[in-house]
């Protein structure tokens, strides 16, 4: 009796951990964490997407012509500048 109540909190606390370790496998895929510092042409910048609420600082990832991404200041003054300008050219 006492060996089937120790299995059966062992099997209980096995389904705990799978569920608490499955839950922490939900996280933003593209986040910034650190953000460039100079300003960018926004002749370079071929498209943007805003970071995920869930990132840790909030952000713009910009992709430029040639694939690279880059992460800026969502705040910086220039940025809403080249999201213009992507967003009318193309």
């Amino acid at each position: 009796m006492r060996s089937a109540h120790i299995l059966l909190l062992c099997m209980l606390g096995a389904a705990l951990l799978s569920s608490v370790l499955s839950s922490n496998a939900i996280t933003p895929d593209n986040c910034c964490f650190q953000f460039y510092p100079k300003r960018l042409d926004k002749k370079l910048v071929r498209e943007y997407s805003v970071t995920d609420e869930r990132c840790p600082k909030r952000g713009i990832i910009l992709v430029l012509k040639k694939g690279r991404r880059v992460c800026v200041d969502l705040s910086a003054p220039w940025v809403e500048g080249i999201m213009r300008h992507v967003d009318e050219n193309y």
